[in-house]
């Protein structure tokens, strides 16, 4: 018989590691044994008889079901997710990047990366505790940098040496549950069972009863170990099969292990020593270094599996660039080993141990755990109400499921501990926010972050046509603006900037010859672009071989009927009259789609000046109508908003100046300016002038402006417009209503 030499076998294990190939793990390797292992942790061996103690049978029982229902539902969910599409390496946080974007992605998968290091410290002191009541005089410390050491060398050769020694793992852990079980007191135990404990303490039992929800927050850690195996997501033979399978068969084993264990507890010691005595399960067994052995071994084989995925979340988030220096620590070893990512992963390990006591931020893991899982089950929950034609999981599973799984996760991190939800809470949208704000952050293609926001925005679209589109108080600046020459904008960016924001949107329309449409498509796009990062929603479109005049009716015609439709046709004013004469057709094709007019006539001179005074000239009222006839008669509504708008982006002086005939007019006049100010809301920093004489002379009365706001006639005169801009010494902006807005709204 022929006997294997350990180290020539180990030799063997390290060569193969080290060849170039990297190795991929079907659904038992890869998932269901590393995700069994992690959730039959310490918690089982010494808090099972606890939880049993406090709450009964039936009790314990039904803590420990809630806790696994929120493990089932997600992991439910994450199955759902990658039978839908394989996966690359990273696991949860792939997938929720995947399905909300980087940033999304980002704020989750970083606290969940330093969850996993510090999950590595923690169970490398359960170890140590374990290892003390063996060999009492050996140092703690020691202890702790001695398996740290051991289980960093094991992760740093392969993941396959890892779950090789996971084997040996499992075997002791079903030897010790064997000694369990097989326990005398068990079988001859005349224990009477208590169903049900007395939470809010019983006095005549000795000792003071806990909560159910304190019992279910002791307990839910131990279930917190079912992204062991999705970890692994990049090197599965199949993640689309082995991580369903495997996920949801370590969760069912786990729950009759632990069912099974509540029974085992209710028979094998009263109440007040379950309570009382954290190693009952030890004392009480066939065979105690059995069951003594099994918590070292579970306990290593979860620092382990923590320590091989940890270094894979952070490469993951090193490959799509959201933390610094991402292209070191992204890359892997000839045999795909995130090695550089294990390093940096085993610092965070040292300085946790170094701690020395992870207890104060114990929680705070556990509530990052809980939001990975919330997320995931929103991912699938959203997903599946778009009903987008790229989600197509071939594990599908209720609608009921994920929201339940997203509802009960949220639940649970404000039973476990309100103050750490709300710390895990600040810190992810801490980091979202940091990760939004990075220009150079790239876009995650294939997202479904824009069928979200679509979907919103055709339920929005839908309601607002239900009740009135044409909503005077809900009016706001969509302008069209037509392009020849993207040059042509960069004078008027700030002016059309300034008059739309924060709500109004743009859509440039380009004009192009057939030799320059692909690099005016372009810078199109560029200067689209530059509005959308001022934050205004701006979309474009491009025309050719098509004349200019015929192109924009028709683009006016064919969005009458959309929803995001424009209202104000923005034009410049031509510097020749047969240029004039071609526009005339525009302009009653826009009054009869009652969409408002802008022509802004640019001094040659001054542009647009200081950005600072504005005059908006108003045409005297005084016959006897009403109110709202004299602004539609003024042509004032449409005139009036954005002289306002203006006003507030410049921050400067706003001038209302009206002229009339003679001195009997004034009163009149200025009793409608004072009621204009009055409905308009218009701000008392305005000033007033009435001016009395003709026209054209009193302009040269009135403050120098930088833009005059004015009315445009209903059959506008090329020359009137000429003369404002050359009189005025400044540029012009000429407004005709739409009839869709209105200034006292």
């Amino acid at each position: 018989m022929k006997i294997r030499n350990p180290l020539k076998r180990l030799r063997t294990i390290v060569r193969q590691a080290n060849s170039g190939k990297p190795k991929l793990y079907n659904t038992f390797e890869g998932v269901f044994k590393p995700t069994l292992l992690t959730i039959l942790g310490a918690i089982m061996y010494l808090r099972v008889g606890w939880v049993v103690g406090n709450a009964g049978l039936l009790g314990g029982m039904l803590v420990i079901l809630a806790a696994l229902s929120i493990t089932f539902a997600t992991g439910l969910s994450l199955s759902s997710i990658a039978s839908n599409t394989r996966l690359k390496a990273g696991g949860p946080y792939t997938m929720i990047a995947k399905a909300l974007g980087l940033e999304v992605g980002g704020a989750i998968g970083i606290p969940l990366f330093l969850s996993q290091a510090f999950a590595v410290a923690m169970y490398i002191f359960g170890f140590r505790e374990g290892w003390l009541r063996l060999f009492p005089q050996h140092p703690a410390l020691l202890v702790d940098l001695s398996v740290f050491f051991l289980i960093l060398t094991i992760a740093f050769i392969s993941a396959g040496l890892a779950f090789r020694i996971q084997y040996l793992v499992m075997a002791l852990i079903i030897i010790s549950l064997i000694s369990i079980f097989a326990s005398t007191t068990f079988w001859e135990s005349q224990q009477p069972l208590v169903l049900l404990g007395d939470f809010p303490g019983a006095p005549e039992t000795g000792f003071t009863g806990t909560s159910f929800w304190d019992v279910f927050a002791v307990f839910f850690p131990a279930v917190t170990g079912i992204m062991s195996g999705v970890n692994m997501s990049g090197e599965l033979q199949n993640s689309r099969k082995n991580i369903p399978r495997g996920t949801l068969s370590a969760i069912c084993v786990s729950s009759i292990v632990y069912l099974s264990l509540c029974w085992w507890a209710a028979r094998i010691g009263s109440a007040d020593e379950l309570v009382k005595n954290y190693t009952i399960m030890i004392d009480r067994a066939l065979w105690q270094p059995a069951v003594l052995a099994g918590l070292l071994a579970a306990t290593f084989s979860a620092a382990l599996s923590s320590i091989v995925g940890a270094p894979r979340i952070l490469v993951a988030l090193a490959r799509d660039e959201v933390i610094p220096q991402s292209r070191r620590i992204g890359k892997l070893s000839a045999n795909g080993e995130p090695r550089r990512g294990l390093l940096l992963s085993s610092l965070v390990v040292l300085g946790a141990l170094m701690l020395r006591d992870l207890n104060a931020i114990a929680p705070l893991i556990t509530m990052f755990f809980l939001i990975t899982y919330a997320t995931l089950n929103l991912v699938v929950l959203l997903e599946s109400q778009l009903g987008l034609m790229n989600f197509r999981p071939t594990f599908k599973i209720p609608q009921i499921i994920p929201f339940y799984g997203f509802g009960s996760c949220l639940f649970a991190m404000l039973v476990i501990d309100p103050r750490f939800s709300f710390v895990a809470m600040v810190v992810v949208f801490s980091i979202y926010f940091q990760l939004v704000k990075k220009p150079d952050n790239p876009k995650h293609i294939g997202d479904v972050r824009s069928g979200i926001f679509e979907a919103i925005a055709q339920w929005a679209a839908k309601k607002v046509i239900e009740i009135d589109i044409n909503n005077f108080r809900a009016w706001r600046p969509n302008l069209l603006v037509p392009v020849k020459d993207s040059s042509q904008l960069l004078g008027e960016f700030r002016l059309l900037l300034d008059i739309c924001q924060p709500e109004g949107s743009i859509q440039l329309l380009g004009l192009a010859r057939d030799e320059s449409v692909t690099n005016f498509s372009h810078r199109l796009e560029k200067l689209a672009t530059a509005f959308r990062r001022r934050s205004i929603f701006t979309a474009f479109s491009m025309l050719r071989g098509i004349k200019e005049i015929e192109g924009i009716s028709v683009v006016l015609q064919s969005s009458h009927s959309t929803f995001f439709r424009p209202n104000i046709l923005f034009l410049k004013a031509p510097e020749q009259i047969q240029e004039w004469e071609l526009m005339q057709p525009l302009f009653a094709e826009a009054e009869r789609l009652e969409i408002g007019i802008m022509l802004l006539g640019l001094h040659p001179l001054a542009g647009m000046g200081r950005v600072e005074v504005i005059n908006l000239w108003l045409t005297p009222q005084i016959s006897e109508t009403t109110f709202l006839e004299k602004l539609k008669k003024g042509n004032l509504n449409l005139t009036m908003l954005m002289a306002l708008r203006l006003y507030r982006s410049w921050q400067g002086t706003l001038n209302l100046i009206t002229v009339v005939a003679n001195t009997e007019e004034v009163k009149i006049a200025q009793q409608y300016i004072e009621e204009l100010r009055d409905l308009c809301r218009i701000p008392k920093q305005a000033k007033t002038s009435v001016l009395v004489g003709q026209f054209e002379n009193c302009i040269t009365q009135t403050p120098q402006s930088d833009m005059n706001l004015i009315g445009l006639p209903k059959d506008p005169n090329f020359d009137f417009i000429c003369r404002m801009i050359d009189l005025t010494g400044s540029s012009c902006l000429f407004f005709r209503d739409s009839g869709d807005e209105s200034a006292i709204a």
